[in-house]
């Protein structure tokens, strides 16, 4: 329809009950940045009101699924919020953290079920999106990591809400204080993927036969077994995310975080002093 709404951080295009959702690329991969955490949970709100849609399939643009914040195009909007904070700063945190977690939740708030189809690299946000949907498949090569300890920060908008629910308290604590990456075949014995594909191509072509199955189901049959699914996880997540936000809020800003970031900008191995 000419009156679809458009945005920049993603392309959509629906067919046959199916929207298919892309994160676009920012250079080799899809990342988060303003537009992103602007637009996502609008997005999601448009697809869930929308009576063409049954499912909806997320994917990359291109070979990667994302990378997950965009730290460069976020400095702006970051770098104030990082340093020696008062009350204003804190609350201006709080605020941003909130915002960013509602563009996660939008997803899992869908009443239409969501198929991840993850393909090359899930890193950090990504993991948090992933979580957020109701079946995830990926390539042979996907890479993920819950990346954000690395970078001084707790992951506040959606990854320690959900992902232990999805892999069990011991991966997920694994994964969340290492910050190593894992490969496919780890995600699949974990339990954060339901199956594998040789190519990005097998992939989507799994995704879309799938998220066609779903499709032809009546609808709202299909958004009431979500919804019930839902119940008890969801209120799980919203006082764990509630919990984050007032913690990141609070302690975020530190001299480790500040290393962090001048240690990434300058390409170099962080020194944390736990300061």
């Amino acid at each position: 329809m000419s009156n679809d709404p458009t945005f920049e951080s993603v392309r959509i295009s629906i067919d046959d009950g199916i929207a298919e959702v892309h994160l676009r690329a920012t250079g080799k991969s899809p990342r988060m940045g303003p537009s992103f955490w602007n637009e996502f949970a609008q997005v999601f709100r448009w697809l869930d009101g929308d009576p063409r849609v049954r499912v909806v399939l997320l994917r990359g643009e291109g070979p990667n699924f994302s990378t997950g914040l965009d730290l460069q195009a976020m400095a702006s909007e970051v770098a104030p919020l990082v340093g020696p904070a008062v009350a204003t700063e804190r609350y201006a945190l709080y605020a941003l953290i909130q915002r960013m977690q509602g563009a996660i939740d939008a997803v899992a708030a869908c009443k239409k079920p969501v198929i991840a189809a993850i393909a090359g690299n899930c890193l950090g946000g990504g993991v948090d999106l992933i979580t957020a949907c109701d079946v995830r498949l990926c390539a042979d090569d996907a890479v993920f990591s819950v990346r954000e300890v690395r970078l001084a920060m707790v992951a506040d908008v959606g990854t320690l809400a959900r992902l232990p629910g999805i892999v069990g308290q011991g991966v997920a604590r694994e994964w969340a204080l290492t910050g190593d990456d894992f490969d496919a075949k780890r995600a699949l014995r974990a339990g954060l993927v339901n199956e594998t594909f040789a190519t990005h191509e097998a992939l989507f072509a799994a995704a879309r036969a799938m998220a066609g199955r779903i499709a032809r189901n009546p609808p709202l049959t299909v958004q009431g077994v979500k919804q019930v699914l839902n119940d008890r996880s969801e209120r799980e997540a919203r006082e764990s995310l509630k919990y984050v936000a007032l913690y990141n809020a609070a302690f975020l800003p530190s001299e480790d975080l500040r290393e962090a970031l001048s240690a990434w900008m300058e390409k170099r191995e962080p020194k944390f002093e736990g300061r």
